[in-house]
């Protein structure tokens, strides 16, 4: 017998960018996403993005219903009968904060999917279209947490954290989990050493998230994680690399004195200038795009560090960041950090027992979307894969160490489910606001 696989989707895509431009980005935006969807044709479908509502979070957060109508009303998606949407917007909480944002979409050709309630600590069926935005604290079908307030460099809050939700899929059992770590603030310090200091930051962060999902009360299973990880090639290393035989010279600050800018050059002109948010090569586009910046993947390692807990495709996409935010420049890259592959779609090595023909290079495509459209300051990166069915039965080794509790009546009777909000098909989507179950 052939074995059931479901094609699944997995995208992550920082969109803070977009809402700062609404109506010209967002459209781009949407073009591209929804053309890579009807590209890879997936049945179950997950993006999770960071930065929702944008920077200034306060004036754009508006914006967010328009993006979520246009994601929910496209011809591309209209087969998926489907949708569960988390976003977590409410701003005026700092220590809760995170403004992430999870979309799920489930094919109609899709026939068992089930989302864990992580208060009942059982699985709930899956219907109808259901948004929870605004406060989304008490909605029970995802877990959210933000990092706690000592990881923050100086203490400062900032939108950080994960939003997890756990599946069972055709008799497959997984979380997905969106995740955002910290940022380099400084050039200059992280340029001093490897790991930087904002390495071991977000080398603490994701040790913490993965340690908590081993040893929670909702027993651990099979995880695709899959966010901003701000993870950041090795500075003092690509600086070794450019700047080998050329001259440094150091541009104090007339204020303090303090350095303000180094520029490397040779005998005619400035190859590499630094500078606390500036990084810039005479050859920059080039050197970064070409062979989809091949010669800078030698230094990129903050993964390395979980080799045997987490497990990543081959890159074969340019770094996702830091693009030039124009609508009329989709493939420069902004001239302030090294280009860097933040944003990723890793799996547990658990996971690896979910994917089919894992081994076959044909059946799995990693990638980024909209290498030549304007995307704001992150290009999307997707995972697109086929998830095999009833693994839990075929894995019953995995199973018996996850101790995940499925209520065989959610199996039997789906309709015996009390569902908490409900979308019809006959009325326009609704944005359901500060959601209580």
């Amino acid at each position: 017998m052939a074995e059931k696989t479901t094609p699944a989707l997995f995208i992550t895509a920082n969109v803070g960018s977009i809402f700062e431009e609404p109506n010209v980005m967002l459209k781009l935006w949407t073009e591209e996403f929804l053309s890579t969807v009807a590209r890879l044709e997936p049945k179950f479908l997950a993006l999770h993005c960071q930065e929702v509502g944008g920077k200034n979070y306060e004036q754009s957060m508006k914006h967010v219903e328009y993006f979520v109508r246009l994601l929910m009303t496209s011809e591309e998606l209209r087969l998926f009968d489907r949708v569960r949407v988390y976003l977590d917007e409410d701003y005026s909480s700092a220590e809760n904060f995170t403004a992430l944002g999870n979309f799920y979409f489930i094919h109609e050709s899709v026939p068992d999917v089930l989302i864990w309630d992580f208060k009942e600590l059982n699985f709930v069926a899956v219907e109808g279209k259901d948004v929870h935005s605004g406060n989304i604290e008490d909605v029970q079908t995802k877990e959210k947490s933000k990092f706690p307030q000592d990881f923050f460099p100086e203490c400062k809050w900032s939108r950080k954290g994960f939003l997890r939700t756990r599946w069972n899929l055709n008799g497959t059992i997984f979380d997905l989990v969106n995740i955002h770590l910290f940022h380099d603030a400084s050039n200059f310090v992280a340029m001093e050493t490897f790991p930087s200091v904002y390495s071991k930051t977000r080398q603490r962060a994701l040790e913490y998230t993965l340690d908590r999902f081993h040893t929670d009360q909702y027993g651990s299973a099979p995880f695709f994680l899959f966010g901003d990880f701000n993870f950041r090639t090795d500075m003092k290393g690509v600086i070794k690399k450019l700047a080998n035989g050329l001259n440094p010279v150091e541009v104090n600050s007339t204020k303090n004195n303090e350095i303000n800018k180094l520029l490397f050059r040779d005998e005619e002109q400035v190859i590499l200038t630094l500078g606390k948010k500036e990084f810039s090569h005479y050859d920059h586009q080039n050197l970064f795009i070409k062979n989809a910046g091949e010669w800078l993947k030698e230094f990129d390692n903050e993964l390395g560090c979980f080799a045997g807990q987490l497990f990543e495709f081959p890159i074969q996409f340019p770094p996702s960041y830091p693009y030039e935010e124009d609508t009329h420049s989709g493939r420069q890259y902004m001239q302030t950090r090294c280009p860097s592959w933040c944003d990723r779609v890793v799996l547990s090595e658990t996971a690896k027992l979910l994917v089919h023909q894992i081994d076959d290079e044909k059946s799995i495509e990693y990638g980024s979307i909209g290498e030549e459209t304007c995307m704001g300051d992150h290009k999307p990166v997707f995972l697109r894969l086929s998830i095999v069915g009833e693994a839990g039965a075929k894995n019953a080794d995995v199973w018996e160490r996850s101790n995940i509790v499925v209520d065989e009546r959610m199996l039997t009777d789906p309709a015996s489910i009390t569902r908490y909000i409900h979308y019809k098909d006959s009325e326009p989507p609704k944005i359901f606001k500060e959601t209580t179950v």
